[in-house]
């Protein structure tokens, strides 16, 4: 069976897939937790990837799907660098692959952890080795040039969305990353290039013949989700926004659902409403990579109201909703570890509890 890992790291993100044939996909490390605070209930992050890495010190892919702290907090303490001597030897972790948009690249003005780690994308793109950047290609033919590169050397390191990514493949891994965003539109103006956007991608895993569906959506907002489901719609290519798991998105904001928080459920524009209803499958499973659930109104996410929808989509498709930081239970929370197999997608049990919400199965059936 395959492995996908997410970890209780508060309002932040890190998610650790284990293929069966021992390959490994880290998506994003954000290591939160308060070591002089005792009562801070977060993992211990470094720790824990250690544990599941044994004496392997390097990850096929480690992808940071944005350069946000509570995405790549503490990467340039843990993580071997290419770009410079400080940043290597010890037992620090090899990076084999490194999955980034291309505002990793191109942003300027950034600091702290994600200037190093826009240095560490640079370096890679520039040598032309141990990277992917996602974009529309002719978007970083400008940095290409104005480092005497010939931007057609470094086409093979991009991957535009509407792509699978080549680093894995069903038939040698039985898991394969579709690639939704960075993405780019055409229109009567000509091509409008959206390099902001946070990567969001599907993976569909493999196993007896059964497919399960993933996707990891990162911080995106409900107007680039909004897009994705448009563009991805337009090109008849529904079944890349089918899902058994959802991490929904930034830690669930009603931002990545609609405009309006809604008063007691938030009411998300259409094409989410399609994402969500249509496209989950039967038993599928939402995690929220967040707080607890607050029972009141809050500023900042999670806010109840996106979670009482999510909660609902559970319900119907008779699966589950779940909260990192509250799963097993809110005094003793554990990294979430789904199993993948020949059934479908499991969640394992951990000691002290049960998860947030699990319904009885619904009557609807669900495609293979």
């Amino acid at each position: 069976m395959h492995i996908v890992r997410f970890f209780n790291i508060g309002n932040a993100d890190s998610c650790l897939i284990e293929l069966e044939n021992g390959r490994l996909a880290l998506f994003d490390f954000a290591d939160m937790r308060n070591k002089d605070d005792a009562s801070d209930k977060r993992c211990d992050l470094e720790k824990e990837l250690r544990e599941c890495l044994g004496d392997d010190k390097e990850i096929d892919v480690v992808a940071f799907t944005h350069l946000d702290t509570d995405h790549c907090n503490r990467a340039k303490d843990v993580f071997h660098l290419e770009h410079a001597a400080k940043y290597q030897g010890g037992d620090r972790i090899k990076i084999k692959t490194m999955w980034v948009p291309a505002t990793a690249i191109l942003e300027e003005g950034v600091e702290g952890q994600a200037r190093t780690l826009r240095a560490e994308a640079r370096h890679r793109f520039i040598e032309g080795k141990g990277i992917r950047v996602f974009s529309r290609p002719d978007a970083l033919d400008q940095f290409l040039r104005d480092r005497d590169i010939e931007p057609s050397k470094r086409r093979n390191l991009i991957s535009d969305a509407g792509t699978l990514c080549p680093e894995f493949n069903l038939a040698s891994d039985s898991v394969e990353f579709f690639a939704h965003s960075p993405f780019a539109e055409h229109t009567d103006n000509g091509v409008i290039v959206r390099n902001a956007s946070a990567l969001f991608v599907q993976a569909t895993f493999e196993v007896q013949g059964r497919a399960t569906k993933l996707i990891l959506s990162a911080d995106v907002d409900h107007e680039t989700i909004d897009g994705i489901v448009r563009v991805t719609r337009y090109h008849k290519n529904d079944t890349r926004l089918e899902w058994d798991i959802n991490n929904v998105p930034h830690h669930s904001s009603y931002t990545s659902l609609a405009e309006e928080k809604g008063a007691e459920e938030t009411d998300p524009v259409d094409r989410l409403r399609w994402l969500y209803e249509t496209q989950g499958r039967t038993a599928g499973i939402l995690v929220s990579t967040s707080d607890p659930i607050p029972s009141e109104d809050t500023t900042q996410p999670p806010h109840r109201q996106a979670v009482n929808y999510y909660k609902r989509v559970a319900r119907d498709l008779g699966g589950q909703f779940i909260v990192t930081m509250e799963h097993p239970s809110k005094t003793s929370p554990k990294p979430l570890v789904i199993e993948i197999g020949g059934t479908g997608a499991k969640v394992r049990k951990a000691a002290g509890g049960t998860p947030a919400v699990i319904a009885a199965p619904a009557p609807r059936a669900g495609s293979l």
